[in-house]
């Protein structure tokens, strides 16, 4: 003797109701995530910009450097072949640049104040010692 299984309608309903049930979860999730990380990524900044010459050409291959104001977390970058440099992922802010060519710095450029979602463009003149 065989005995099938017959699958109640009522179990049918039950497993549809728990995919359902997951499959909401796993949107709101993933729209809670996906939010989230939207939300942080413009709570952030940029700061850009240029290094020219004295007689304001583009400077290749400078370093540029950038701390907060406070002097704390110092990082650095070079420029690329039209002078410019970009840092990213800066919390909002204020924070001191500085550039340097082959031994020659610009001043400080105290105070630059980085916005939320932002980008802010610096152009830092190397003094007229550099050619």
């Amino acid at each position: 003797m065989t005995f099938q299984h017959a699958e109640d309608s009522s179990d049918r309903g039950m497993n549809a109701m728990k995919f359902s049930t997951f499959g909401r979860l796993w949107f709101v999730t993933a729209v809670l995530i996906l939010t989230g990380a939207a939300v942080a990524g413009e709570a952030l900044g940029t700061l850009e910009g240029t290094v020219i010459d004295s007689h304001g050409n583009p400077v290749a291959g400078a370093s540029v450097f950038v701390q907060t104001s406070d002097g704390q977390h110092p990082h650095a970058t070079k420029t690329d072949s039209q002078g410019r440099f970009e840092f990213e992922r800066y919390s909002p802010g204020q924070y001191d640049l500085r550039a340097s060519y082959l031994s020659v710095f610009t001043d400080w450029h105290k105070r630059v104040i980085v916005r939320a979602g932002k980008a802010t463009h610096v152009t830092l003149q190397l003094p007229a010692a550099v050619k």
